[in-house]
């Protein structure tokens, strides 16, 4: 597992005072209200103190200690903002950092493997897992409980039950 985790990701300057517009990468977008420090990744993580956080529609702007002007913070366009693991939120049961899901083989409960988890959808009412790598090609999962039986962090597995989902194989007759 990273031992750091992005929260948001650094769209553009706003403004000529070093203010940046963030879009955040976590489900509960007031969570920067309780970050004083954020992290910079270029090789190492950077450190760095948070001095105000306002919010406007979707977005989090952002006032970074050492940052003062439009020149300082623009080559920041596109960067992740990083937090340390241990300053993550404890998830609710059967909730999974993203970060943590990707590259987890998938298989069903017979035992087939199906592929690796590429990249996860969110679609608002559930996520879809994108596995690819197997015998089927890209196959897309939906998060559900009812799908989604085992999920095995520490081995990198998922478990999936398909007996109810007719279709989600391809070439299934």
């Amino acid at each position: 597992m990273s031992k750091y985790l992005a929260v948001g990701i650094i769209l553009k300057p706003q403004g000529l005072k070093g203010e940046i517009k963030v879009k955040p990468l976590t489900d509960e977008i007031t969570r920067f209200d309780e970050l004083k420090t954020v992290y910079l990744k270029n090789g190492d993580y950077k450190e760095i103190q948070i001095q105000t956080c306002r919010y406007s529609k979707d977005f989090v702007f952002l006032k970074l200690k050492g940052y003062e002007t439009f020149e300082a913070v623009e080559p920041l366009r596109n960067q992740e903002l990083w937090i340390p693991r241990y300053m993550a939120k404890i998830l609710p049961e059967d909730t999974y950092f993203i970060t943590d899901l990707l590259d987890c083989q998938v298989e069903t409960f017979t035992g087939e493997i199906l592929g690796r988890i590429t990249e996860v959808i969110e679609t608002g009412s559930n996520d879809v897992y994108i596995v690819e790598g197997g015998s089927k090609g890209q196959i897309l999962i939906p998060a559900l409980k009812k799908v989604v039986t085992k999920v095995d962090l520490s081995n990198k597995r998922v478990i999936v039950d398909l007996t109810d989902m007719e279709g989600l194989l391809p070439n299934e007759d």
